[in-house]
């Protein structure tokens, strides 16, 4: 059984130690998908690759003392794959949640920074990108979950088509097939049908 995959059992049977265990394991593997996939958005970004890390990671994870006041919902993770399957979605909900601030009212709403020379009619900011993609790919899983998992584990979680497919189960050439289909098909809700 690889390392990981016993931890998360043990965390899974409620070790308080075992989360412990787990993020030096994971940590650089993690970094670098979140690095990656903040290294896709424009600048002047303001999350960085070792808070989406962390966020994640205290999302997934979670405060594993034990609490009376703190009712623990445990995580079940069937594999390796399945936690960084995990992460990925952990990502995605953190990205989504960071555009959705960025667009409240108390913040500015929909103004945006534009520098005077990058005028351009139909200017779209990153976080209506990240939200249109994010309503897209729930839209897109409820048709084709595999496609939908494919898609968020390259786009938010920056994992290549072989590292995807991996994840998800299914060989090389499939990934390829599913990310032919879905990027259509995303394309298509993105745009109305």
């Amino acid at each position: 059984m690889h390392e990981v995959t016993r931890i998360l059992s043990a965390i899974e049977q409620g070790d308080p130690h075992a989360a412990e265990q787990l993020l030096p394991l994971v940590y650089d593997e993690l970094r670098q998908l979140a690095a990656r996939k903040l290294a896709q958005e424009k600048p002047g970004q303001t999350l960085e690759a070792t808070a989406l890390v962390h966020e994640a990671y205290l999302r997934l994870v979670g405060d594993q003392a034990p609490d009376a006041a703190k009712p623990q919902t445990p995580q079940h993770w069937n594999s390796r794959g399945h936690f960084f399957a995990a992460a990925a979605e952990a990502m995605r909900r953190i990205l989504v949640d960071q555009a959705r601030r960025k667009q409240a009212d108390k913040r500015g709403g929909r103004a945006r920074r534009v520098p005077l020379d990058a005028v351009a009619v139909g200017f779209t900011s990153p976080a209506d990108v990240v939200l249109d993609i994010d309503d897209g790919l729930t839209r897109l899983a409820a048709e084709d979950p595999q496609a939908a998992q494919l898609i968020q584990l390259h786009y938010f979680a920056g994992l290549s088509f072989e590292d995807a497919a991996e994840v998800v189960g299914i060989s090389r050439s499939a990934a390829y097939e599913h990310w032919a289909y879905a990027r259509v098909r995303l394309r298509c809700l993105l745009d109305g049908e």
